[in-house]
């Protein structure tokens, strides 16, 4: 996007060390953030940009 990770960070209402865990599989974020970062992505459902995997099962 052209866009640094303090950048987004900042867009999303968050740090930039979430965004890098976010990046890294490290960090599951809330509905929330994960709506936001959607949207910032152009995206039009949460599943084009976030897997869910149901832990209970792996």
């Amino acid at each position: 996007m052209g866009i640094t990770q303090k950048d987004f960070a900042e867009k999303v209402g968050v740090s930039r060390q979430t965004i890098n865990a976010l990046e890294n599989g490290k960090y599951n974020p809330s509905l929330v953030v994960a709506h936001k970062i959607t949207q910032l992505l152009n995206k039009e459902h949460i599943e084009e940009v976030f897997i869910f995997e149901d832990e209970e099962n792996e």
